[in-house]
């Protein structure tokens, strides 16, 4: 199995695409930038928007992870959505199932979630609905990451100091998600 990774630093840190390959026995190439927004990964006048061109045209995937920018489903939803639109339309065509790796709110009462200028409650809430709605409409699969930290983030230290980016543990609960959609699409395609 081969998966690939286009987003930022939410992908990047802690090398959670080692996890996820650990995790899964899967193959797994990341294309990321710090602060990248998905519509960069269409852009192939950036560097960014070249590695996926490339990736997409000349190897074969089994998965697609897609993350955007952590506020941008907020903030630029337009933006956005047109984005995964057009990239799940081209990984579909390249044979690839699409994922969505939908992101969590800053933690609660950080100065992170401060500056943005909206409560903890707004942007997760805001953040499922913008992945789950554009799942939907591109028939794309959903690793509901930001729901589970919602579930576990008073138990568990799952951000890191900035309030912003996961911790270890929170990379690793992202990869775990990740491989729990792979495997349940897996199995449904096992029962066809």
């Amino acid at each position: 199995m081969r998966i690939l990774m286009l987003g930022n630093s939410f992908t990047f840190a802690h090398d959670m695409p080692s996890m996820l390959a650990e995790l899964t026995g899967a193959e797994v190439l990341q294309i990321t930038r710090g602060d990248a927004y998905l519509a960069e990964q269409l852009d192939p006048q950036t560097t960014t928007g070249e590695r996926t061109r490339a990736a997409l045209e000349e190897k074969h995937w089994d998965y697609v992870i897609l993350q955007e920018m952590s506020y941008g489903p907020i903030t630029s939803r337009d933006c956005f959505f047109k984005s995964v639109s057009r990239l799940c339309d081209w990984i579909r065509e390249k044979g690839a199932v699409p994922i969505l790796y939908a992101t969590w709110a800053y933690q609660k009462d950080s100065q992170a979630m401060a500056d943005m200028g909206i409560s903890y409650e707004d942007m997760a809430a805001g953040l499922e609905d913008a992945y789950h709605e554009a799942a939907e409409q591109n028939h794309a699969l959903v690793a509901d990451v930001g729901r589970r930290f919602y579930e576990l983030a008073e138990t568990q230290d799952l951000y890191a100091r900035d309030g912003q980016h996961p911790s270890k543990a929170g990379s690793h609960l992202a990869a775990q998600v990740i491989a729990e959609a792979i495997r349940s699409d897996q199995a449904g395609l096992d029962e066809t």
